[in-house]
This record gives structure tokens, C-alpha cells and sequence, in this order.
């Protein structure tokens, strides 16, 4: 993503490789989500798929 530079290796060094710090945080937040997500659908089958598909159908109320 970026291209070593003397600046760049010393910031590195001095701070850690941010980006690749963040990039790795957003992954693993990313399948925390995703195995939440897939639990929560898979523990309420009777759930819409969608917030724009009704619960019932209409005309049942």
C-alpha cells in the first residue's frame, strides 16, 4: 500500500506498522460480526431476512 521510504521505516519502527495493525483489528471484528450475526440468524428461524419483509403477512393482523 505504501512505498518504503526512510521516513516511512522510521515511523514504522518508531510506532509500529499502523495500518497493518488496523487492517488486522477490522478483520477479526469483522468474523466477530459475522458469527454473531450467523448465531442470531440461526436461533430465530421465524425471523424476517430483510427489515423491508413483514413478520406477517398482510391482512393477518
Amino acid at each position: 500500500m505504501f512505498q518504503q521510504t526512510p521516513v516511512y521505516d522510521r515511523l514504522v519502527a518508531e510506532r509500529g506498522d499502523v495500518p497493518v495493525q488496523v487492517r488486522g483489528e477490522a478483520d477479526r471484528i469483522h468474523r466477530d460480526l459475522a458469527q454473531v450475526l450467523h448465531r442470531t440468524s440461526s436461533s430465530r428461524p421465524s425471523a424476517p431476512q430483510s427489515v423491508f419483509e413483514p413478520k406477517m403477512p398482510p391482512g393477518v393482523l
